[in-house]
């Protein structure tokens, strides 16, 4: 079934004290992107660090975002695992839990053998017998290497219970919007890095970190290209690249989540392996936005008044 996906989507981090999962943290964050023009989140994905928390932990999250969603918001949830059983699995978890869609990434630990073949009759298993729509996740940066094909998607494409692409690859989605049917199949941008030129591509929306810490100068710039203000969009485009990345592009999710708290919402460190950024590191990130707030005063606000 095709939902409408068009705007901007946060993909959620996940806040922890003492290395625990920080349900109030989460929660009052959720309370402010409830109140935002975000059109969704992406929960337990990258930014949430998915990979770190175990089963309790991620329906536990999940069912907050879900719960302190807002209206008319809908909720991407992170289904990846590396086998089908897996991922079909907790997309029928995600569904009791009340997610709207489930997100499935490139399986990776077997890279040699990640064939179109593979891959397609992976994603079209899952897809047959998950009661959520599918979405693909392209995203060789935290798959290993592996990527999905122009062939593999225009063939998962057709599949009715898989919706679009969620597309982080650093080439962008272009080359694949230029051979899907986008009446039938979305396309959202995974970086604000190339999100205006994947617009002008045909893409819907983006999920964009950045969306984290300046969810209204993301959904400003998604904004000004609906209503055709192609000069004033490349130009914010480009002061939202600057600081992209100097935030997320340099730091990760260490760099988001310093983000967050220097912009009023709580971040907080990130689970280990990841290491929490240094003080000079984090006066680096918060130059970065100081500097995009400068040229951008009308994003000024702090989440936490």
């Amino acid at each position: 079934m095709k939902k409408d996906l068009s705007g901007i989507w946060a993909p959620i981090c996940t806040p922890f004290t003492h290395d625990d999962v920080d349900m109030e943290k989460l929660e009052r964050n959720m309370e402010i992107y409830s109140k935002t023009p975000l059109r969704g989140y992406f929960a337990l994905g990258s930014n949430g660090e998915a990979c770190m928390l175990d089963e309790e932990e991620k329906i536990n999250v999940l069912g907050k975002v879900i719960k302190k969603k807002g209206k008319d918001k809908l909720v991407m949830a992170g289904c990846s695992y590396e086998s089908a059983r897996g991922s079909i699995a907790f997309a029928k978890i995600a569904h009791e839990e009340g997610a709207d869609i489930a997100s499935v990434i490139t399986p990776h630990y077997f890279k040699k053998v990640m064939s179109d073949e593979a891959l397609i009759k992976f994603y079209e298993t899952v897809a047959d017998k998950s009661p959520l729509p599918v979405m693909l996740y392209n995203a060789p940066g935290f798959a290993g290497g592996v990527q999905l094909s122009v062939k593999a998607v225009v063939k998962l494409s057709e599949h009715p219970n898989i919706i679009g692409m969620k597309d982080s690859a650093p080439t962008g989605p272009n080359i694949f919007l230029a051979h899907v049917d986008r009446k039938n199949f979305s396309i959202l941008a995974g970086s604000a890095n190339f999100f205006l030129t994947s617009l002008v591509m045909g893409a819907v929306g983006g999920v964009l970190s950045l969306a984290n810490l300046l969810p209204h100068a993301c959904h400003r710039l998604h904004q000004m290209f609906q209503q055709n203000e192609l000069k004033n969009a490349k130009r914010l485009q480009q002061a939202i690249l600057r600081v992209n990345q100097r935030v997320s592009g340099k730091f990760g999710v260490a760099g988001v989540k310093a983000g967050m708290d220097y912009t009023g919402f709580y971040g907080a460190e990130p689970r280990l392996p990841l290491l929490p950024l240094s003080l000079q590191e984090r006066k680096n990130v918060q130059l970065a936005i100081d500097k995009f707030l400068q040229e951008y005063p009308e994003f000024s606000f702090t989440a936490r008044h």
